[in-house]
């Protein structure tokens, strides 16, 4: 993409166009301009010359930016309905990951600890960490612990994709920051001898609080710093 496009893609990502039409548009504006700068060259004048007049003939940015930003079909579903794309979509992606935590917890259980009243212990004879069963569950274990950070990560980068105001990706870091302090994976053991048990999921507090609000702050922290570089080199490059 030519530097002369950089002020027009910050202005298109900020006005809400989705990222895939600006990048398709800065590539189309990119060919057109090297065209007319070959056509100003085959006219005689020099190189420098031919560009000032290529960009005098594509138009200004802010008219080139207009074509764009009067189409409202070409805005992304994060400007259109921000308070949905930070809400409810990463609640869905955390509710998502947790089923794939408890069916793995489950079939584990099944599977490697028939008739254990709980699957959270070991079964007689297995200390190896490199044994099926202990990668099954810590898989598993991964997803769970795993999941708040991962969804904060992508809040961070479609935030950070579109130019959006900070207090988006705040509220959907704040709403996965507090999911993933509260969720408690809970085993019930099985009601008669033999037969299987069920896991689920509450929402609850730590055994105090204070834990509560420290495991709340290594998410949080864990979350929202990718984010948080990205603003900082942004702000670094802009003043620089």
């Amino acid at each position: 993409m030519a530097t002369q496009f950089y002020e027009l893609r910050e202005r298109l990502l900020k006005a809400g166009v989705a990222p895939r039409h600006v990048r398709r548009y800065l590539n189309e504006l990119t060919d057109h301009l090297a065209d007319l700068t070959a056509e100003e060259e085959r006219a005689g004048r020099s190189r420098p010359d031919a560009e000032s007049a290529a960009l005098l003939r594509l138009g200004s940015i802010e008219d080139l930016a207009k074509a764009m930003t009067e189409q409202r079909q070409l805005r992304s579903w994060c400007s259109r309905a921000p308070w949905a794309t930070f809400s409810i979509a990463p609640l869905l992606l955390l509710a998502g990951a947790y089923f794939v935590a408890l069916f793995i917890l489950w079939s584990g259980w099944k599977m490697f600890l028939p008739g254990a009243d709980t699957p959270f212990g070991v079964r007689p004879g297995s200390h190896h960490i490199f044994e099926l069963e202990n990668i099954y569950f810590q898989i598993g274990r991964m997803i769970y612990f795993g999941a708040p950070v991962c969804v904060g990560w992508v809040i961070g980068l479609v935030a950070a994709r579109q130019r959006l105001r900070a207090i988006w990706p705040a509220l959907g870091l704040a709403l996965t920051t507090v999911v993933g302090c509260l969720a408690r994976v809970h085993a019930i053991r099985p009601a008669v001898p033999g037969g299987e048990g069920h896991v689920s999921m509450r929402f609850s507090l730590a055994p105090s609080v204070e834990i509560s609000v420290l495991y709340a702050l290594v998410i949080l922290v864990l979350t929202a710093l990718p984010y948080l570089i990205w603003r900082l080199q942004k702000t670094y490059f802009l003043s620089a």
